[in-house]
């Protein structure tokens, strides 16, 4: 009974927003709300209590709310062209624009006030113009994927903006829907959209596969929106790598440097562009001596490539000054059996057992 009476209270919050949304007449505002209200009803943003109560009620505000979570989700049921459209006298609400006024959000009241509905048509049909990718922060803890859209009459364009985490396995740890001028101040790089929009819905499934994964709280809002809006581009790239070390050119002209650079783009994985000081001290001080087997001339190149590798990230001196001090004592490390690995034991073992190859 009790989710029963929050859904109804839910239905009846949203019929209120749809009025005033049917003055508004914007796709985006209308999707953006449609995306709040999937978090709100149901898992995983299914809206399903809220679309079986629309299907019944015969009103333009259900055909609102039916249009726009259908333009979200594939599996939501388009509304039926029978729907109640008889205009509701209404007075203007304060601070609402006028007819022929320009919205807030860029969309305008025509002289049909709210009584033409082909406005509602637009929403699902925002286009791709372009996207970016690159760092959210100085170390490249988080990347930020952007995708940014239009609608086909040329208004409200916006951008579709996806954290995600570099840290902890690249999961989607916010998400939100903001004005072109965002861009502005970041640090990103065009790409190609059908790259971003796969890192986007990569990311998006890391996050669904990790219990109680760390998100911001404003996610679960955007995220119906983002995710629609990530799908409509046309093939996106799934499961792409990054291209951070194959661009990679600078590696020194030293003996060893290829093994080292091997070793290191091992340890980085797939998150490469997360260099901090932080994770050099890790893979210095721990990873190296636990975990690698290397040449002397591997260990001895293994300071310059790493400068090499960190100016290729951004020249950051901070890192550069971890490195200095973290590879002083690198070839004692190296050397130090009672920090080997039990897997690095076994292997040295069986390469001594083997005797040096012809």
């Amino acid at each position: 009974m009790g989710a029963k009476d929050n859904t109804s209270d839910l239905y009846r919050e949203a019929v209120r927003q749809a009025r005033d949304l049917l003055r508004w007449r914007s796709p985006l505002r209308a999707e953006l709300w449609a995306s709040r209200l999937a978090a709100a009803a149901g898992p995983e943003g299914t809206a399903e209590p809220l679309v079986r109560r629309a299907t019944k009620d015969r009103t333009r505000e259900a055909r609102l709310l039916l249009t726009a979570l259908a333009s979200l989700s594939p599996s939501a049921p388009e509304p039926q062209d029978e729907a109640d459209t008889t205009e509701r006298p209404a007075e203007k609400p304060e601070g609402r624009p006028e007819t022929g006024e320009t919205t807030a959000a860029g969309g305008r009241v025509d002289a049909q006030g709210a009584g033409g509905e082909a406005w509602m048509g637009l929403m699902g049909r925002a286009r791709v113009e372009g996207a970016w990718y690159g760092m959210a922060d100085l170390h490249g803890e988080q990347a930020l994927a952007i995708l940014s859209f239009v609608y086909p009459n040329g208004k409200e364009p916006h951008l579709a903006v996806v954290a995600i985490d570099q840290a902890h396995g690249g999961f989607a740890v916010d998400a939100v829907i903001e004005e072109p001028k965002f861009l502005d101040d970041l640090d990103v790089r065009p790409a190609d959209p059908a790259l971003v929009a796969g890192r986007i819905l990569d990311a998006f499934d890391l996050t669904d596969a990790v219990m109680g994964a760390p998100v911001a709280d404003t996610l679960p809002a955007a995220r119906a929106i983002v995710l629609a809006r990530a799908r409509s581009v046309e093939h996106p790239l799934r499961h792409a790598p990054d291209d951070t070390v194959t661009s990679f050119a600078g590696l020194p002209d030293l003996p060893g440097a290829d093994e080292a650079f091997a070793t290191l783009v091992e340890f980085v994985g797939d998150r490469p562009s997360w260099w901090s000081p932080a994770r050099v001290t890790q893979f210095l001080t721990s990873w190296l001596p636990r975990e690698a087997i290397l040449s002397d001339a591997a260990v001895s190149a293994m300071p310059q490539v790493l400068r090499a590798w960190t100016r290729h990230l951004g020249d950051r001196p901070e890192v550069l000054q971890r490195v200095e001090a973290d590879s002083r004592d690198l070839p004692q490390a190296m050397a130090d059996e009672l920090r080997f690995s039990l897997a690095k034991r076994l292997r040295l073992a069986e390469l001594r057992h083997q005797g040096p190859q012809d």
